[in-house]
């Protein structure tokens, strides 16, 4: 099996998880798993799953000697491309996806040309790989939005979501970082995007990110929130290890709704946007930090129902304190896949029915 053999391999392989990793007529994601994989990291990667297996069986798959798969895991774990375990049987890995997974892990690799080949994979696949529901990320509204008369699930606030885990760190925006290599930044703050666990510790001696306490971590929603930046987390309830901060000018899932016009690759929140029209003054401000175009200036503002996301952005920045957001009606509430697993069951069957 030669190279450009090894490689192909791998993209099926990756392919094949219900996150996709769409073919490109140019071979873009050939380039990039060569730039990322050596070929002999490949070779073995593409026999990883989604999900755990013993090194030792992985290795008698592969043909190569037990030091040989402890020195490829070791580095592939280094470049952020695979998971490891640690049990009492031994050491077990798999293979992460490519999207949430493998790039987001590059912030400490990343440079102008893994900035370009992205950019160009971008354009040519990625329409693709988010157009599949349920969607990668799910909003959720800036915490000082939502009306107080409503009861808010944990699922529906960041702050909940923070306050159940027992370790926080904060690093730089990917997205915003691959735009910054290639002139095309914007004004968003850079080192924004939360990560957490439930295991006391779980970042410390990480070279790449700041450790923070709880108090920390909500200061940084409030400098994103600031920044008019949308909260996002993963699209299902529980184990949520992210939550992102986005706009459309950097976010590689939500610069396709300005680009492609797709208002749906980002799950809603169970929340709505509405005007107070006595209260409106038709200033603009509020179409300026909407994120996602849903509002428009006439002799006052006017939300377009389809494109809001419930984001609450609006409702934070609105000088008049003219807009709320509010609950929407039971059958206007998308249903939020109960566990990772659901998630993936739930994708995997909507990619088998697009085929």
């Amino acid at each position: 099996m030669n190279d450009m053999d090894v490689y192909q391999a791998l993209a099926k392989t990756l392919d094949s998880f219900p996150q996709g990793f769409p073919p490109t007529k140019s071979g873009k994601e050939l380039e990039i798993l060569a730039y990322l994989f050596s070929p002999e990291e490949a070779r073995f990667a593409a026999h990883l799953s989604l999900f755990f297996q013993s090194l030792d069986e992985i290795n008698q798959i592969v043909g190569i000697p037990q030091a040989q798969g402890r020195d490829l895991i070791k580095s592939m774990v280094n470049k952020g491309l695979i998971g490891l375990n640690r049990t009492a049987d031994g050491i077990e890995v798999k293979l992460l996806p490519f999207i949430v997974g493998i790039y987001e892990n590059q912030n400490k690799r990343i440079d102008q040309t893994f900035a370009q080949l992205m950019e160009d994979y971008h354009h040519e696949a990625f329409h693709e790989m988010i157009s599949i529901k349920p969607q990668f990320h799910r909003v959720i509204p800036v915490n000082a939005a939502i009306n107080t008369k409503v009861e808010i699930l944990p699922e529906e606030s960041v702050s909940e979501i923070l306050a159940h885990k027992k370790a926080w760190a904060v690093i730089d925006c990917i997205c915003r970082k691959q735009q910054n290599l290639l002139g095309k930044g914007c004004h968003h703050p850079l080192r924004v995007c939360l990560i957490m666990s439930e295991t006391p510790g779980a970042f410390d001696g990480q070279s790449d990110m700041d450790v923070l306490d709880l108090e920390s971590a909500l200061d940084v929603l409030d400098q994103a929130a600031r920044a008019g930046l949308v909260h996002s987390v993963s699209n299902h309830k529980g184990d949520i290890s992210y939550i992102c901060n986005c706009c459309t000018c950097g976010c590689g899932i939500m610069r396709t709704i300005a680009e492609a016009h797709m208002a749906n690759v980002v799950a809603r929140s169970s929340f709505f946007a509405s005007v107070m029209d006595e209260a409106c003054v038709g200033c603009g401000t509020c179409a300026e930090m909407c994120q996602f175009g849903a509002i428009n200036i006439l002799e006052i503002a006017s939300i377009d129902q389809q494109v809001c996301v419930g984001c609450g952005v609006c409702v934070r920045f609105c000088p008049e304190e003219a807009i709320s957001l509010n609950m929407r009606s039971a059958d206007q509430i998308l249903d939020i896949p109960n566990s990772y697993r659901t998630w993936l069951e739930q994708r995997g069957k909507a990619r088998m029915a697009a085929d």
